[in-house]
């Protein structure tokens, strides 16, 4: 099996797509590093992954304490000396209009989804250049490349993603180095109830469509076979999503009116 043995470094394990994918490693016979800040959900999720606890590590991290990363890497290295695949997938969202949204909660919002990620693939990189293999994986998602209302924050880091991750895509593919962008439509995960509110708070409400989306277990199936593939990008969406992506680029301006009608609560 391509991941066997292979040493798997995960951030937002403790649920959603990261657990889904704890799970589809464990199976394929990965070592794996588990970082979120909720330690006892870590613990659940390696319990459920049923690996020998030589073969995981549980990392409690916060991404957005982006000084504490290469502290964190080191214990990785000391472990496993090596990571081969990084993904991450950390990240938070908000449900706030843009008159109403803070400095404070739009940088809360790039430090987890933007900066933690980068400080965590500048703190892999070097190893996995002077190997000359490995697979940065990022969760970004379908609003990369599209926008819906009162999420500007989230949708501006996940562009940025977009923008960063492809220009270090160009860099590293001669030296063996795989750049994966994933770009999910609704998810059955809990990032709605997540989101943030104006105050910075999780404003603990269901979407509807999130909650109708896509299995995770099949999201990371997905994202497995593509990291086996080395593909650049994948869309893992419905027909909306993939449509709304369709009609931004050829008919942005037609998007645009769609949009200003749409609602997702």
């Amino acid at each position: 099996m391509f991941f066997n043995g292979k040493v798997v470094w995960i951030t937002g394990a403790s649920s959603g797509i990261g657990e889904s994918l704890a799970y589809a490693f464990a199976r394929q016979g990965a070592k794996l590093i588990l970082s979120a800040r909720r330690v006892e959900e870590l613990q659940r999720v390696k319990a459920a992954c049923n690996v020998a606890d030589e073969n995981v590590l549980i990392l409690p991290l916060d991404v957005s304490d982006t000084e504490s990363i290469p502290a964190q890497a080191k214990q990785v290295y000391d472990r496993f000396k090596h990571v081969d695949i990084l993904i991450n997938n950390a990240g938070v969202s908000h449900w706030t209009k843009v008159k109403d949204l803070t400095l404070e909660v739009i940088q809360k919002i790039f430090n987890v989804n933007f900066f933690g990620g980068i400080a965590l693939t500048k703190a892999v990189l070097p190893q996995m250049l002077e190997n000359k293999s490995g697979h940065i994986v990022v969760i970004s998602s379908v609003l990369g490349k599209m926008v819906v209302q009162k999420q500007a924050a989230y949708n501006a880091s996940k562009h940025a993603l977009q923008g960063f991750y492809d220009t270090l895509r160009l860099e590293v593919a001669p030296e063996g180095v795989n750049v994966l962008l994933v770009c999910p439509g609704f998810v059955r995960t809990n990032v709605a109830k997540n989101s943030l509110n104006k105050d910075g708070v999780a404003i603990n409400q269901d979407n509807n469509k999130i909650q109708k989306g896509l299995d995770p277990d099949d999201v990371a199936n997905e994202i497995l076979n593509a990291i086996e593939k080395s593909k650049d990008e994948i869309i893992i969406a419905g027909r909306p999503e993939r449509t709304g992506i369709l009609l931004k680029r050829l008919f942005p301006s037609l998007f645009a009116q769609m949009m200003r009608k749409r609602k997702l609560l």
